[in-house]
């Protein structure tokens, strides 16, 4: 969270000697990779990880692999598969996997596809949030299952009322994950101003990605990650990618 690295590394890789082949250590030992704009080295961290694995949080991290690759075919393939064949612990995981191919079906242009996939989301999720109002995650998750329908004021409401519920000023390790989540809705929304504001910010903040697990934004996954590509016309964004980073 703090950006450290090379030292993180040494410490997974202790971990892994522990634990050889464990998928959320090496889940996480390939986030790394990833901040660091390691595709490659990644790669090789999540060569076991497949449709059977149990874990949930790596399965995220291979599909998410997989998008800054731009194999969106593959992650395609991957996420339908679960859909079909996984026994989901709970709904809200199923949400997350129909909301995770939702997106990776509109990188791959299926517009289509991506709404339909999103609508079912959508569904799966709004049940959990009658349920459980004051869920911070919930209400996180079902920002972005509108936003990929298009519906801004939606969108743009349960982003919001999700950092209110659980702001960085009270929980500074989940809380500014939520405000990456506002940048990204309003980048779907074209207010690119606003999400530059925010992921500046956020790139001298420690804390925990909502999309990208154990790690928080950097500079390497705004140049490689698809859901940024809306603000590489920006010079200030240009600039915020090649900057050393902090």
């Amino acid at each position: 969270m703090l950006r450290q690295f090379p030292a993180a590394l040494k410490l997974y890789d202790r971990a892994l000697d522990i634990l050889p082949n464990d998928p959320d250590l090496m889940a996480s030992k390939a986030s790394i990779y990833k901040a660091q704009g390691n595709l490659d080295q990644a790669a090789k961290s999540l060569s076991q990880i497949t449709t059977r694995t149990e874990s949930q949080s790596a399965i995220r991290t291979k599909v998410n692999q997989l998008t800054l690759e731009r194999n969106y075919d593959e992650a395609i393939r991957l996420l339908q598969a679960r859909q079909a064949q996984f026994h989901f612990g709970s709904e809200i995981d199923r949400g997350l996997n129909q909301v995770l191919l939702a997106l990776t079906q509109r990188f791959a242009g299926d517009t289509a596809g991506s709404k339909a996939t999103a609508e079912k989301a959508r569904n799966t999720v709004t049940v959990r949030c009658k349920d459980q109002p004051e869920n911070a995650f919930f209400a996180n998750l079902l920002s972005l299952a509108f936003a990929i329908l298009g519906e801004k004021d939606a969108a743009i409401g349960e982003a919001e009322r999700a950092i209110k519920l659980l702001p960085s000023s009270k929980d500074n390790l989940y809380g500014p994950g939520f405000e990456e989540n506002l940048a990204l809705i309003q980048t779907i929304f074209g207010e690119n101003s606003r999400a530059i504001s925010t992921l500046t910010r956020l790139l001298q903040t420690p804390y925990l990605s909502p999309l990208y697990g154990p790690i928080p934004i950097t500079r390497a996954l705004l140049r490689l990650d698809p859901l940024w590509d809306p603000l590489r016309v920006d010079p200030v964004f240009q600039k915020l990618c090649v900057e050393d980073q902090p």
